[in-house]
């Protein structure tokens, strides 16, 4: 099998960022919260594209050893390809996803992850925690390295388990949490007493600091709740390392020139899954 690995964004143009809308606002919303969602960005019928691909993924997967990856009882992550989703391009060249990334992580700015977390009936609520340890780029210096952008698979209600986040938390060292991940059960009020839970409906995307403080609530309806997730970071962030999307050559020769200037990647002659090297294991305990 023969292979590229590609450097993204070491030839990106920067796009105008003029035409969003209210894009300003929407990153003074970031800088301060931590989140911010544009509301319908897509439309119903591709969410619907989405889930149909995030549910075969799931299937082939759950068939394999170590192709879900536990977060919690009845809650799994997985990766996939960018090419396993239909409308990855679509996404990755969004204008409000672009803008948003060229404007927080600069004009470098990389996908480095794409997968989808699934709370099925049962899953518990997970500790309070962030996604890694914060760099001294935002603790110190507060700025943001890495966006997750999440995209809904169907209207979220209170009982199948909602996102919640403490925001503005994404700005705290965090030194003395476990593994600088996972508040002490002590401050856990503290973030609850500020915590909102977000209902997103099919079509909306979000971008939020996976160093913000979150978690997933119990999912107590009868339907599971897929969420769409892709990571991006600034030059020097790292998480590219933890991750291995690949690509086949007719799928990179065909992709747009964004997307083929800020995918990290290796482009191959036959996909294999990928093994997943990004695991939180404090997740497998409940809140």
């Amino acid at each position: 099998m023969t292979e590229t690995t590609t450097t993204a964004g070491t030839n990106a143009l920067p796009p105008a960022t003029s035409d969003v809308d209210g894009l300003d606002d929407d990153l003074r919303a970031l800088a301060t919260d931590g989140i911010v969602a544009r509301r319908g960005a897509f439309s119903r019928e591709w969410v619907e594209r989405m889930r149909a691909d995030v549910e075969v993924a799931f299937a082939d997967a759950v068939a394999r050893p170590g192709g879900a990856v536990a977060r919690g009882p009845q809650r799994w992550y997985v990766e996939i390809h960018p090419q396993q989703l239909r409308g990855f391009v679509d996404l990755a060249t969004h204008p409000w996803v672009v803008a948003t990334c060229e404007a927080v992580l600069g004009p470098r700015w990389t996908i480095v992850e794409l997968g989808f977390d699934v709370p099925f009936p049962g899953a518990a609520d997970q500790p309070w925690h962030r996604d890694f340890p914060s760099p001294p780029e935002t603790y110190r210096d507060g700025r943001i390295t890495s966006l997750a952008f999440n995209l809904t698979a169907v209207d979220t209600t209170d009982e199948m388990g909602p996102f919640e986040i403490a925001k503005g938390t994404h700005l705290e060292p965090g030194h003395d949490f476990e593994a600088e991940m996972f508040p002490p059960p002590s401050t856990w009020d503290r973030y609850a007493a500020v915590a909102v839970r977000t209902y997103p409906r099919m079509g909306d995307v979000s971008a939020r600091s996976a160093l913000a403080i979150h978690r997933g609530t119990a999912n107590r309806s009868t339907s599971a709740r897929p969420v769409l997730v892709m990571g991006v970071d600034a030059p020097g962030a790292g998480h590219d390392a933890l991750h291995d999307p690949m690509v086949t050559p007719d799928w990179w020769a065909a992709a747009p020139t964004i997307v083929r200037e800020h995918l990290h990647c290796r482009v191959v002659d036959e996909l294999v899954p990928i093994v997943q090297k990004h695991q939180i294991d404090g997740l497998l305990r409940s809140g």
